[in-house]
C-alpha cells in the first residue's frame, strides 16, 4: 500500500509516479539519446547500444531512488500469466565493496530458462537456454524493490515462446496495410496506424478466511460443489448498486496502486452477481493495454489480500449466477489522432470508414473460428452461451443505422439518413437528451459501439494478447486484399462502393442485431452456416486448418511450428485444468463430505434411538425420512466418486495424442464430475450447517 505522503498526493501527481515514462526520460536522458530512443519507439528504428547504455544508467538511477535494489525482465510466456526473474544491481569492487550498476546489455537481453515454461514441444528439457528482449514501446516501472522491464521471450533457436512478440508483429503488420489504404485516400500525414484497446475487467471478491476453507477455490479458482443460496441475482439489486464499505476501500486502494503504475483505471461498479464487480480503463495502445491488464489482474489479487479478501478471476466461480468476462474494446487510430472506426456525422458519405468497416465484416466472417479459438479455455467453456455472456457463435452487431447504410450499398439504393431524436424527460428541471441513432446490444459477441468494436467473449482470466493478435492479423489480411484491388484505381469512390457491395453480398450472414441469447438465433445461425463451436475441444483443432496456417505464416506472425506449439499448449492446459478439478472433487468428497454427512446421519440415528427410549412408540418420522434420504445420497455419492476415480485412472486420460485426451475429458470426465456434483449439492441442502464442512454460497457471496 502507499505511504502517507503518497496518499496525500493529488491524482495527477500520483499517476505514473512509479513509471519510467516519457516525462522521466526527457528529464533524465541527454537530448540526443532521448531523440534516438523516441525514434525507436515511434518509428521502429533499431536501437543503438550506446543509447541503450545511457538509458540503462538513467533507468537504474531513477529506480534506485524509488527504492529498487533489483531488476527483472518481465515477460508473458504461453501459460497466459507473467514471469519474472530478479537480479540485483550490485556489482563487486576491488576493495570488497559493491556498487549499483546496470548496463545496456543487461537492459536489452536477459536469459531465463526456456525449458520450464510451456512450449508445446518446441523445447525439450535439456534445451534450456532462452532470451528476453527489451520492449522499449512499453514503459519500465518500479514495483516493490524491483525495476520491471517489459520484454519479449524466445528460445535459443529463435522460436517465439511468448504472447508479446506475435502481438507486436500483428500491430506492425496492420500498420503497413492500413497505411496503404490511407494513402489511397490522400492521407500523407499519418506515419503510423495503431490499434488501441480498453479491456473491461470483471471479478469477484470473497472473504479470505472463507476462501481458505474451500479446497476447490484454493486449487482451481472456482467452486466445484455448492448448492444455490436462497438469494442470488434474481432481484437485480447488486448491479450498479451502492458499493459496500469494505469493497469501496479495496477499490480506492486498487485505483491508487494502478495509477502509480500509469494504468488508466477509470470506472468501477458492482456487476450483476452478488460479490461481483468491474473495473474499466481508458483505452491505450494494444501492447501497453495488454501489459496493463496483466498488471491489473495481479494488483487486484495483491490489494485484495491486504484487505482480507481474495479476488477471483475464474470465468465461473459460482454456479447459478453470472460468471466474469473481459470486454475487449478494440479500435484503429492514426498517430495524427484520427479514429479510423469513427463513422463521423455522415457515415453514408464516409467512404474510408465504410471500407475499413467492410474489411472487418469480411474478416470476422472468414475467420470466425479464429476469434472463437482466441477465447477458448476450460473456464470460459462454462460461461459462453450460458445466457449471461455472448453465445459461442460469432456474429457482429452493427445497429440499425450502419446496417441500413450497408444495405443501401448492397442493393444500390438511396439511403435516407436517420433523424436524431430527443428523449423528452417530461420534467422541466431535467434536460431533454439527444438519442443515439442506434441501441446497444449486450448479447452480441462482437458489437460496434460508436467508434470501436467490443469483443465480449473473453474470459476474465485470459490474457488479451491472443484475441488482439487475431483481430489485428485478420484486419491486416483484409486490408491487404483491398489495397491490392484498389491501388491504381481510376475511380476510387466507385470502386470502393463496388467492393463494399461485394462484401455485403458474400458476408452479411455474420451481421445479427437481435437477441444472441435466444434459441431462435442458434437455429438461425445454423441456417446461415455460422459455426457453433461450443467448447475448447470443438474449436481448437480448427486452429491448424490450412487457411489459418496460411494467414499467420504469410503475415509472419507465427511459423507453422509455433502454431502447432500453441495448439498443444492450450490443449494440454485444458486437460491439466480438468484433471486438477476432478482430483480436487474426489479428495473433497472422500476426505470431508462423505464423513461429514455420515456423521450427521449417525447423530440423527442416535437422536431417534434416544427419543424412542424415553418415549416408547415415538415415530420420529422427520428424522427417519431424513436418515433414509441422506443414506441413499451417501451411497450415490460414493458410487459417483468411485466412478470418477476409475475414469481418471483410465489410460485414455493420459493419451499421447492431446486431442484424444482432451476429448476424453470433455465427453467422459466432465459428465462424471457433473453427476457427482449433483448428488453432493443435494446433500448440502439437507445437512445441518454445523456438519457441512465448507462455507456455503450464501457465506461466500454475502459476507464481504
Amino acid at each position: 500500500m502507499g505511504t502517507c505522503s503518497e496518499n496525500r498526493k493529488s491524482v495527477p501527481e500520483l499517476f505514473g509516479s512509479s513509471v519510467f515514462n516519457d516525462d522521466v526520460m526527457q528529464e533524465r536522458l541527454p537530448k540526443d539519446v532521448y531523440r534516438s530512443l523516441r525514434k525507436t519507439i515511434d518509428e521502429g528504428k533499431d536501437l543503438d547500444l550506446n543509447v541503450a547504455n545511457a538509458v540503462a544508467n538513467a533507468m537504474k538511477d531513477w529506480a534506485v531512488e524509488k527504492g529498487a535494489t533489483h531488476y527483472t525482465h518481465w515477460f508473458q510466456p504461453l501459460n497466459g500469466i507473467t514471469a519474472e526473474k530478479h537480479d540485483s544491481f550490485i556489482s563487486p569492487t576491488s576493495d570488497g565493496r559493491v556498487i549499483m550498476q546496470f548496463s545496456g546489455k543487461e537492459l536489452i537481453k536477459g536469459e531465463p530458462d526456456a525449458s520450464s515454461f510451456p512450449s508445446g514441444g518446441l523445447r525439450a528439457t535439456f534445451e534450456a537456454r532462452g532470451y528476453t528482449a527489451w520492449d522499449p514501446t512499453s514503459y519500465a516501472f518500479v514495483k516493490g524493490d524491483s525495476l520491471y522491464i517489459p520484454t519479449a521471450f524466445c528460445s535459443y533457436s529463435g522460436e517465439v515462446l511468448d504472447k508479446k512478440t506475435p502481438l507486436l508483429r500483428s500491430m506492425e503488420d496492420l500498420n503497413v496495410q492500413a497505411l496503404r489504404i490511407l494513402r489511397l485516400f490522400g492521407d500523407q500525414k499519418a506515419k503510423r496506424v495503431i490499434t488501441t484497446v480498453g479491456p473491461e475487467q470483471e471479478y469477484f471478491l470473497v472473504d479470505k478466511a472463507l476462501y481458505d476453507q474451500r479446497p476447490d477455490l484454493r486449487f482451481t479458482g472456482r467452486t466445484l460443489f455448492g448448492a444455490k443460496a436462497p438469494k442470488g441475482q434474481e432481484l437485480e439489486d447488486h448491479y450498479f448498486g451502492a458499493i459496500k464499505p469494505r469493497v469501496a476501500a479495496f477499490m480506492k486502494d486498487l485505483d491508487e496502486e494502478l495509477w502509480k503504475l500509469g494504468i488508466l483505471a477509470k470506472t468501477k461498479h458492482n456487476e450483476v452477481a452478488p460479490a461481483q464487480h468491474e473495473l474499466a480503463p481508458i483505452f491505450t495502445t494494444t501492447n501497453i493495454a495488454t501489459d496493463h491488464n496483466q498488471l491489473t489482474m495481479e494488483t487486484m489479487k495483491n490489494v485484495a489480500a491486504k484487505h482480507g479478501l481474495v479476488c477471483l478471476l475464474h470465468e465461473k466461480p459460482f454456479d447459478g449466477v453470472n460468471g466474469s468476462g473481459k470486454h475487449n474494446n478494440w479500435s484503429i487510430s492514426t498517430d495524427t489522432g484520427k479514429n479510423l472506426l469513427d463513422p463521423g456525422k455522415e457515415p453514408a458519405k464516409n467512404t474510408q470508414f465504410l471500407l475499413f468497416l467492410a474489411a472487418i465484416i469480411k474478416g470476422v466472417d472468414e475467420y470466425q473460428d479464429l476469434l472463437r479459438i482466441s477465447v477458448a479455455s476450460a473456464g470460459n467453456d462454462h460461461r459462453l452461451g450460458a445466457n449471461e455472456a455472448p453465445p459461442a457463435i460469432i456474429s457482429m452487431f452493427l445497429g440499425d443505422e450502419l446496417s441500413a447504410i450497408l444495405e443501401s450499398i448492397e442493393y444500390d439504393a438511396p439511403y435516407v439518413g436517420a433523424q436524431q431524436k430527443k428523449l423528452e424527460t417530461g420534467v422541466h428541471v431535467l434536460p431533454d437528451l439527444a438519442m443515439d441513432t442506434t441501441d446497444r446490444n449486450r448479447t452480441s459477441p462482437f458489437a460496434f459501439t460508436g467508434n470501436k468494436f467490443e469483443f465480449r467473449m473473453l474470459g476474465s482470466a485470459i490474457s488479451i494478447s491472443c484475441p488482439n493478435i487475431m483481430l489485428n492479423t485478420i484486419a491486416a489480411e483484409e486490408l491487404r486484399q483491398f489495397a491490392d484491388k484498389l491501388e491504381g484505381s481510376a475511380n476510387l469512390e466507385s470502386d470502393v462502393r463496388t467492393l463494399v457491395r461485394q462484401v455485403m453480398q458474400e458476408h452479411k450472414r455474420i451481421i445479427f442485431n437481435g437477441d444472441g441469447y435466444s434459441e431462435a438465433w442458434t437455429q438461425e445461425a445454423a441456417r446461415r452456416g455460422l459455426l457453433n463451436l461450443r467448447t475448447t475441444v470443438d474449436a481448437l483443432p480448427r486452429y491448424l486448418d490450412k487457411k489459418n496456417v496460411d494467414l499467420f505464416t504469410s503475415h509472419k506472425i507465427y511459423t507453422e511450428a509455433e502454431m502447432e506449439a500453441r495448439y498443444e499448449t492450450i490443449m494440454e492446459e485444458y486437460c491439466k485444468t480438468l484433471n486438477i478439478e476432478a482430483l480436487t472433487m474426489s479428495e473433497m468428497t472422500r476426505q470431508d463430505i462423505l464423513l461429514s454427512v455420515s456423521g450427521y446421519v449417525a447423530s440423527l440415528a442416535k437422536s431417534v434411538a434416544a427419543q424412542r427410549t424415553v418415549c416408547a412408540g415415538l415415530p420420529c418420522a422427520a428424522e427417519t425420512a431424513l436418515i433414509k434420504k441422506l443414506s441413499g445420497l451417501l451411497d450415490q455419492a460414493y458410487e459417483k466418486v468411485e466412478a470418477l476415480d476409475t475414469l481418471l485412472a483410465d489410460g485414455k486420460a493420459e493419451s499421447h495424442n492431446v486431442l484424444t485426451s482432451a476429448t476424453y475429458y470433455k465427453d467422459t470426465i466432465i459428465p462424471a464430475m457433473e453427476a457427482l456434483r449433483a448428488v453432493v449439492d443435494q446433500m448440502e441442502v439437507h445437512v445441518s450447517s454445523k456438519y457441512w464442512p465448507y462455507p456455503t454460497y450464501g457465506d461466500l457471496m454475502f459476507k464481504v
